[in-house]
């Protein structure tokens, strides 16, 4: 039997469990992302557990599981799975929401509609036009009086996934372009109920992470993505003749250390060319050449004690014409399957006193490398080297400048 809800219209479900499907018609101006949000009777989440999306796409309760999107014809199709009768302790609603990565807005989106699809009982939720909103609550599953009930939404955001988790009570840190700030409170929580933070570019491109493969070219605010972890991946930092760049890696391992893998010291720490018995390996310092292009190269054969690597590029103080800029800088990402990611220093100015570049963070998963563009800078006349903290969402950050001062070169 096939039914039609209307925008802000109810029903009760025949079942506790079924599926929700969300499609629309392809565009390559289009990247829309499915998220659900588990929430209490406050309609907030419960923490880390409390949101279902790309990289966590099942709870542990069997609650709600997301499928892997597929394309049908001109079509693409999300599904998520719902068994309500599995809800937590505390858990009695869930919200389906929608973003728009590429930030063109759902005013851009054709065929747009929602089905839910419970034993043979089929409900079809069609919106109204959208304008600019990037992020909507699509619908609410939830739990009345021992039915499910099921509420079409289709409410639109226009901060996107940033306002969705404020909406439901995750906080999000702002990031400046050389160090994040400290998390900002949104909203006070109870003790049962503690808040989640998501760092803004994080949660912004975490959620519809991409698997990719071939040739690929990465800027600076751009989402990261994920290539398959392959037994060796080289960083090659590459640069045009002229200049004498050092590169090293920041290792962040499971335990919580930063080891630095450098062919020349820093203020307490010593030159280290291999660690982990070759899980991250310098190749060797190339110095001033004929040659048009200079490259250094940092080979990883990643173990699971490493949790993140971060090449970091160099321009010593005794360089003196060390501007990233001028020289092109890049740094190319290889697994010697078919799939390279390059990061090209393209916000970079003539400033010869600015002597660190970070053009990208290496984040190793189970389900493979996620590459994020940063290309951050070191302060000018800094000759410090950037420092890695593990982030409240999981994931490592780089803060440039807070660690020891390199030995003069």
């Amino acid at each position: 039997m096939n039914q039609f809800l209307q925008m802000g219209a109810n029903t009760v479900l025949s079942s506790p469990k079924g599926t929700i499907t969300v499609s629309y018609e392809i565009s390559n101006s289009i990247d829309i992302s499915l998220t659900a949000f588990l929430l209490t009777d406050l309609d907030k989440v419960q923490g880390d557990s409390g949101i279902i999306f790309y990289n966590q796409p099942e709870s542990s309760s069997g609650v709600a599981t997301l499928m892997p999107s597929e394309n049908v014809g001109n079509t693409k199709v999300h599904k998520i799975n719902f068994n309500m009768s599995k809800a937590p302790e505390g858990i009695s609603k869930i919200a389906i929401t929608l973003t728009e990565d590429n930030s063109t807005g759902f005013s851009n989106v054709k065929n747009l509609k929602a089905e839910i699809g419970t034993d043979h009982t089929f409900i079809q939720l069609t919106p109204s036009s959208f304008t600019n909103e990037n992020g909507i609550v699509v619908l609410e599953l939830y739990l009345r009086n021992g039915q499910t009930k099921v509420k079409s939404i289709w409410r639109g955001f226009n901060s996107g996934l940033e306002g969705l988790c404020k909406n439901y009570g995750v906080e999000v840190e702002t990031e400046e372009q050389n160090k994040p700030s400290e998390p900002k409170t949104i909203q006070k929580q109870t003790a049962k109920e503690p808040p989640q933070t998501v760092p803004k570019n994080n949660a912004m491109s975490l959620i519809s992470l991409e698997k990719v493969k071939g040739k690929i070219s990465l800027e600076k605010g751009q989402k990261p993505v994920i290539i398959e972890k392959t037994p060796e991946i080289t960083a090659t930092v590459s640069w045009k003749t002229g200049t004498d760049y050092d590169i090293y890696a920041l290792v962040y391992t499971k335990n919580g250390k930063q080891i630095d893998v450098a062919m020349f010291g820093a203020n307490g720490t010593p030159p280290l060319r291999s660690f982990g018995k070759g899980a991250v390996e310098h190749m060797g310092d190339v110095r001033r050449n004929s040659g048009p292009t200079k490259t250094e190269v940092i080979k990883l054969r990643l173990n699971n004690e490493i949790l993140a690597v971060v090449p970091v590029v160099y321009s010593a103080q005794s360089n003196g014409t060390g501007s990233f800029y001028r020289y092109k800088v890049s740094m190319s990402i290889d697994n010697h399957n078919g799939t390279s990611v390059t990061i090209s220093a393209k916000n970079a100015n003539n400033n010869d006193r600015i002597y660190s570049c970070v053009p990208g963070i290496l984040q190793n998963t189970s389900d493979g490398v996620i590459i994020s563009p940063l290309e951050l800078y070191s302060t000018p006349n800094s000759e410090h080297r950037p420092k890695l903290r593990m982030g409240s969402s999981g994931m490592v950050e780089v803060i440039m400048d807070e660690g020891p001062r390199n030995d003069y070169k």
